[in-house]
């Protein structure tokens, strides 16, 4: 019997990390795959490479003067492409593509088969906006990947979850006036962490009222906090009955991360594959594509991503 979980790593999408000793730095990846090796889970999953996203790919989400702009940043290696947080490194518009060429293997392993789950470490870049990066997020991966499994696969309703620190600004502006993209999210609150939204009232705009939920918890929450708004996603996620469902697993809202104040335990992200795997046996398809997303101590998202893995090829 072939694995339930397809894993998508490799070094092209390790490539994608900023020099200099920024948070984001491109050791993340093998981090992440000397622990999953240690806890030797190879054998429990099948793995595929990444490929490069095509630029009609990428414009599915973003605009295409966006993707020229990072072209040529990128080309250049000089500046910022944004404020000041996502430096315009050489090589970073191949890097951002094939992070989000990673996130269409995984979707496609899903949907077309054998998998019925994914992984993909480094993705789930979720600051990037249509117009726009942001927050470390040169390309979002989850915009583009909502957007083709509606295309290309036909799949109309996708739920959407975030437990990363940060909030999901990138992909719940983006898709702020869609009801078939249902959104749940659950961050720092944002007078205390980046980007400063995602209050309790952005439910959404127009069609799209109460399809995303917002749960902001105060910097120093728990698992008690953790487990308390849980209960309210599962809620919304299965009322809404998707056809797909994506989770953002940034292990920065794990305790000891140098850029954010939560003090969850990785035990809180392992329940959250564990319970997105049950709830999508429940509809009848079982599909569920888990992104890394942020995290900035190492040993932190080496835990806690291989902890996910390993919750999703139990389940």
């Amino acid at each position: 019997m072939k694995p339930k979980v397809t894993l998508v790593s490799g070094e092209t999408i390790a490539a994608y990390g900023f020099a200099g000793g920024h948070p984001f730095g491109p050791d993340r990846h093998d981090a992440f795959m000397r622990e999953f090796v240690a806890a030797g889970l190879q054998s429990r999953v099948t793995h595929r490479e990444p490929r490069l996203a095509t630029d009609a790919e990428l414009a599915s989400f973003h605009t295409p003067r966006y993707v020229e702009f990072v072209r040529e940043r990128s080309g250049a290696g000089i500046g910022f492409l944004d404020g000041g947080d996502t430096p315009a490194q050489r090589g970073m518009f191949e890097a951002a593509s094939y992070v989000v060429g990673a996130t269409l293997v995984a979707v496609d392993a899903i949907v077309s088969g054998p998998a019925r789950r994914a992984f993909v470490p480094i993705a789930g870049l979720h600051h990037a906006a249509r117009e726009a990066a942001a927050g470390f997020c040169v390309f979002n991966d989850i915009g583009v990947a909502i957007e083709q499994l509606r295309a290309r696969y036909g799949i109309k309703r996708v739920a959407y979850v975030d437990i990363d620190a940060h909030h999901g600004d990138g992909v719940y502006y983006g898709f702020a006036g869609d009801p078939d993209v249902v959104f749940a999210d659950i961050h720092e609150d944002g007078s205390s962490l980046y980007p400063g939204t995602g209050s309790a009232d952005e439910v959404g705009i127009g069609s799209a009222v109460g399809a995303k939920l917002h749960l902001p918890v105060p910097a120093g929450a728990t698992d008690t906090h953790f487990d308390e708004a849980w209960v309210r996603v599962m809620a919304h996620i299965e009322a809404a009955q998707p056809e797909f469902i994506i989770l953002q697993c940034g292990a920065d809202s794990i305790s000891g991360d140098p850029l954010t104040h939560l003090q969850f335990s990785p035990q809180a992200h392992a329940r959250a594959a564990r319970d997105l795997c049950a709830l999508a046996e429940r509809l009848g398809h079982g599909r569920l594509l888990a992104l890394g997303g942020g995290g900035y101590n190492r040993r932190n998202l080496a835990v806690t991503w291989t902890g996910v893995v390993q919750a999703m090829a139990a389940a």
